[in-house]
């Protein structure tokens, strides 16, 4: 299914920004366990990210609390650019004592792990599109071959930093309504739904991912709190706001244009808007 106005199919991710309740902690983990490099901070912000710039962006807020019944961050994913990364990080990890979880999940290889404050990272590293199956989210994803993983950087040094590129590669969200995501991220937004995985009946297996070019998702939402669940909260650790940057002015433009007329709640910000989807869920567009 295809909106009547899509998003350029060569946008790109921008940075996530993160809300973390330790910042120095969070700093040390990022750089000694995923091997990201540091781009710059001050006293409560830090951006850190591969060697051609961040990726990340964390504020502190020592107060901020848990999610709870609310819209919020399910995972977000770094995506590597190559296989091998994936395994240097796989190591790094072990090395500093950090507890995994790991699928195939079909599209891509994937290993989970939760940051300091309990955020969840997916590493990911995708397959070739030629061996992506027609529905990778209609079953459970398999196990992740980690022999055949690890085999790829066989007799390398242990690497302190990720030496490849390393890019945002999706967001996965907590709503509470299939419907009204579909709404604004495809009917308004401009994204393409890729796939509606299960019914609002079973709330746990509901989700929508939505992606421009035939990506298998940029975006995606679940109602793993159930419908109708609360707005998203500023005050919780997780996401801050995530970011899309598109090509060209004439693109921003157009966006915000759809936006607007669709009713969505749209404000100025640097380089474009930030608009927020039905749970308040902040997005800035920048072009």
């Amino acid at each position: 299914m295809t909106t009547l106005a899509s998003l350029p199919v060569t946008l790109r991710l921008g940075p996530v920004d993160l809300v973390v309740t330790d910042l120095n902690r969070s700093v040390t983990w990022y750089e000694r366990t995923l091997g990201l490099r540091l781009h710059g901070r001050d006293s409560r912000v830090a951006r850190l990210g591969d060697k051609s710039g961040a990726c990340v962006v964390l504020h502190e807020d020592r107060s901020a609390a848990q999610p709870g019944n609310h819209a919020h961050l399910f995972h977000y994913c770094l995506l590597f650019d190559t296989r091998e990364e994936l395994a240097r990080t796989a190591l790094r990890i072990e090395r500093a004592g950090g507890q995994v979880k790991c699928r195939d999940r079909h599209t891509h290889e994937a290993v989970y792990i939760d940051d300091p404050d309990g955020i969840t990272i997916e590493l990911a590293w995708d397959k070739p599109r030629d061996a992506w199956p027609e529905e990778p989210y209609g079953h459970a994803p398999a196990p992740l071959d980690m022999e055949g993983l690890l085999a790829t950087v066989a007799g390398e040094e242990p690497s302190d930093v990720i030496r490849d590129a390393a890019m945002i590669g999706h967001l996965h969200f907590v709503t509470g309504g299939i419907d009204e995501s579909i709404a604004f991220y495809r009917d308004l937004l401009g994204f393409d739904l890729k796939y509606n995985v299960g019914s609002e009946n079973y709330a746990v297996h509901a989700a929508a991912f939505f992606s421009v070019g035939g990506y298998h998702h940029q975006v995606a939402t679940n109602l793993l709190a159930g419908t109708g669940v609360g707005p998203f909260s500023a005050k919780v650790v997780g996401l801050k706001r995530w970011t899309i940057e598109l090509p060209t002015p004439a693109d921003l433009e157009e966006t915000r244009a759809r936006l607007e007329s669709g009713g969505a709640s749209v404000t100025d910000a640097e380089r474009g808007f930030v608009v927020r989807d039905p749970w308040s869920i902040p997005l800035h567009v920048c072009s």
